[in-house]
């Protein structure tokens, strides 16, 4: 299984980026993954949210392959503890034949048509964050399952 985390528009902060790139980095250990990144659209003072939600989701849905697991990260997901999203990691790794890709959309969230595409929605917190720090988030979290995983005193109960 490869795991990808698909994000719309690139990685502005060069320290948000360093960290990414580590925890990236870290994760190949355990687990063939990758950050895919849609460009971010140009122009878009001139169009309304609505449109805009719309061209990104056009740009996600191209990303996207058959046979893709396809997790929406949304606030109105399922929300984990790591462990848990540790377990939720390795059952995937057992039963997703190609690829299972994370998605994080553009400011203003997803177009209907991107939730149609969906398998699920999942919760990093009840809170807000930016879309940069989603990314750290996200990777650190990734890095910890696996470390859960395999053992490792990365994480302590």
């Amino acid at each position: 299984m490869k795991t990808i985390l698909l994000v719309v528009g690139r990685t502005v902060e060069a320290h948000f980026q360093t960290a990414i790139n580590d925890y990236v980095q870290r994760t190949k250990r355990y687990l063939t993954f990758e950050m895919e990144v849609i460009p971010e659209l140009k122009n878009t003072k001139s169009l309304s949210v609505e449109t805009q939600k719309e061209k990104e989701g056009d740009l996600i849905l191209k990303a996207l392959q058959p046979g893709d697991v396809v997790v929406l990260l949304d606030e109105g997901g399922k929300e984990m503890r790591s462990v848990e999203f540790a377990d939720y990691m390795k059952h995937k790794m057992n039963t997703v034949n190609k690829r299972l890709v994370f998605v994080v959309g553009g400011p203003y969230g997803f177009a209907p048509k991107v939730y149609a595409a969906a398998h699920e929605k999942m919760s990093l917190s009840r809170m807000t964050f930016s879309h940069q720090m989603v990314r750290l988030i996200f990777v650190e979290q990734i890095y910890r399952a696996m470390t859960i995983l395999a053992g490792g005193p990365y994480h302590h109960e």
